[in-house]
């Protein structure tokens, strides 16, 4: 205590907090659901259960459970982190078939960033509460609006989803994954395989070519979506019209 009585810091009586002592993070549903998501990024499904996302954060599982309710919430949340970074806005600002192309592309990079991800939430059903279902909403809502019949809104939409879920999954293959290699029985696949090897080191021959030039699964998922949607284009003008 000082000559003039006053206290000192930490003779109040209230503990001090040590000098260089980490602080512990608080526990949050969101820390949970990021860390799962890191969890299956790096171990696949099974390596993000209740026991090893509680080991992973330093608490009990039985902590967790103030936060996700079953694995089965904690999936359905980990489905939310993802779909929440997939563009929907769009489908405010431009027409359906140009809103598609931007929405699949948002779709497709937030699920090529996870690619673990896909097999298991593209089989799991959505939960009652899921956010995920905000999305659907409001790209069935554009379709509608733009004419489309509501019977036919959910098929254009998993059409779609297939093809995305399929192209995220090649976007985190190896790129020679397709390499017939010297077999001389299959010639027109070698030969085409050859053929895009050929474009490949033309287009990297320059630096500014090599910067502009696409994977080979970026240039696939273009084909397919371009192909999807000129063909969704001639759908939707053939529909009757009252």
């Amino acid at each position: 205590m000082r000559e003039n009585g006053e206290k000192t810091p930490g003779e109040s009586g209230a503990p001090r907090r040590g000098v260089g002592r980490p602080r512990r993070r608080v526990l949050s549903r969101q820390l949970i659901l990021e860390t799962g998501l890191r969890l299956i990024d790096e171990h696949g499904e099974s390596g993000a259960g209740v026991r090893a996302i509680a080991q992973e954060l330093g608490v009990r599982p039985s902590s967790l459970y103030n936060h996700v309710a079953s694995r089965a919430d904690l999936i359905a949340g980990v489905r939310e982190l993802i779909s929440d970074r997939i563009d929907v806005a769009c489908f405010d600002e431009l027409p359906w078939d140009r809103a598609l192309e931007r929405w699949a592309d948002s779709y497709r990079a937030a699920f090529a960033a996870h690619p673990p991800t896909i097999a298991l939430l593209a089989t799991t059903p959505l939960t009652a509460e899921s956010r995920t279902s905000f999305m659907y909403d409001a790209v069935t809502s554009a379709l509608v609006r733009a004419g489309w019949p509501e019977d036919r809104v959910l098929s254009v939409i998993v059409a779609i989803e297939s093809f995305l879920l399929g192209s995220a999954l090649d976007a985190a293959a190896d790129p020679e994954m397709l390499d017939p290699g010297p077999r001389t029985d299959v010639p027109a696949f070698s030969g085409a395989y050859a053929a895009r090897e050929r474009a490949l080191a033309a287009a990297a021959a320059s630096a500014a070519a090599a910067a502009a030039a696409e994977r080979p699964a970026d240039a696939a998922y273009r084909l397919g979506l371009t192909a999807m949607v000129a063909g969704l284009r001639v759908e939707f003008a053939a529909l009757p019209r009252e």
